[in-house]
């Protein structure tokens, strides 16, 4: 068992409180020289956070690629992995359909835009996104290697699933070619706990980036708004995901949710779900006893079409934009947003305020006013961080569920 450095969780919260306390004394102290202010956001902040933002993609696609190829060729039997498969995208698409049904819910009972009044300006340019037809054409690259090299996860977890299905065939004939990869596996899970063992520095400075540009000052745009979806996004992780592993696994929550802070901090400071990939897969696997065979397909592909935090942003802003632009929205039109919202999720990429672009898809099928937009992305930021931990939480959770269906759940590492 690869060994997680001690007290690994302690200093990723001491990095995160300090990169909030320094950050804030640079934005609301003005006797700081700005000069003095700059050279901390440009080569601390900013480059110390792109530096670890960069390693942990740097570990994505082969991790990815070596995990899933190891687990697949290891199968004895093909029929679980089509069952594996199929028990991952129905919850992944059920527990968004819960995520946007209870956000469209909250919103049009306590009604965060009635009587909100504000002059927003449009954002100069509208993001643009893929429709469906990109987003299956997208799953079989016509060059994998350039597959790889724009993190296309979709693409690469077809590939691997295809190269681990015929390496499994093979075996035979290649000398148990399979166990290279096995070993390979466990050198990337290494670089993983390699790279998260400076984790406190870069919370550090990705907290610090985010704090010393922006301030705590979000709550002063759209406050109802805000306040009902973080209330929103706390109901579905703690209670949602908590209703399921307690319904399919009967396994002890409070143990799941303190194994998965490390993962959550990590999503917090990164916002993106692909950046966490490394840290999900090891905490899942090491801590949480999944089998490699599930975890290695269910946390990539989560980490592409599992987008319940999304889904509950894009189900409150258009409540949101809807009630400030006195526009009432029908049970039919509730339930479209709902199918909507859980398509679209699929083609969202696993980046930063990604949710935008299906949201204007959203706007644009109920002729809602996209200038509204500009009010979201006001205060989107932070909002992002959480809704990344909602999204890598829910990730771990299908992973228990579906790894306990299969027997691929070691209950003793779990429980330890």
């Amino acid at each position: 068992m690869i060994e997680t450095p001690v007290n690994l969780t302690r200093n990723i919260l001491l990095g995160m409180l300090l990169g909030f306390i320094i950050g804030a004394s640079f934005y609301y102290l003005e006797f700081i020289p700005k000069s003095v202010e700059e050279f901390f956001a440009i080569y601390l902040f900013s480059l110390g956070g792109s530096i670890f933002i960069n390693l942990l993609k740097m570990l994505i696609i082969p991790l990815v690629f070596f995990s899933l190829v190891s687990g697949i060729s290891s199968l004895t039997s093909m029929k679980s992995l089509g069952n594996i498969t199929l028990k991952t995208i129905g919850l992944y698409l059920s527990t968004t359909a819960v995520a946007v049904s209870l956000s469209l819910i909250v919103g049009s009972i306590f009604q965060p835009g009635a009587g909100y009044s504000s002059e927003v300006a449009p954002p100069e340019k509208l993001p643009e996104g893929q429709g469906i037809y990109e987003t299956v054409l997208g799953i079989f690259p016509s060059n994998i290697i350039e597959a790889m090299a724009q993190n296309q996860m979709l693409a690469v977890v077809f590939f691997s699933i295809l190269f681990g299905i015929a390496l499994n065939k093979t075996n035979h004939l290649t000398n148990n070619f399979s166990s290279a990869f096995e070993r390979l596996n466990i050198v990337f899970m290494q670089l993983v706990i390699i790279v998260i063992s400076y984790a406190p520095i870069g919370v550090f400075c990705l907290i610090g980036k985010f704090v010393i540009s922006d301030g705590l000052d979000i709550f002063q745009e759209a406050f109802k708004y805000v306040i009902l979806l973080i209330i929103v996004l706390l109901i579905h992780v703690f209670f949602t995901y908590s209703i399921l592993l307690k319904m399919f696994t009967k396994l002890n929550v409070i143990t799941f949710y303190k194994k998965m802070k490390e993962v959550a901090i990590f999503a917090f400071s990164t916002s993106s779900s692909a950046a966490t990939i490394p840290v999900t897969l090891k905490t899942v696997q090491n801590d949480l006893g999944v089998n490699k065979n599930v975890s290695s397909f269910v946390i990539p592909v989560g980490a592409t079409i599992n987008m319940d935090g999304t889904a509950i942003m894009q189900g409150m802003a258009t409540v949101f934009i809807a009630q400030m632009s006195g526009i009432d929205l029908t049970l039919i039109q509730y339930v479209q947003v709902v199918i909507l919202a859980v398509v679209t999720s699929i083609g969202t990429a696993a980046v930063p305020s990604a949710g935008t672009i299906t949201l204007v898809i959203i706007l644009q099928q109920f002729g809602l006013p996209l200038e509204a937009i500009g009010i979201i992305l006001a205060v989107d930021r932070i909002l992002d961080m959480i809704r990344t931990s909602v999204n890598v939480t829910g990730d771990a959770a299908v992973a228990c569920i579906v790894a306990n269906s299969e027997n691929l759940l070691d209950k003793s590492t779990f429980n330890k």
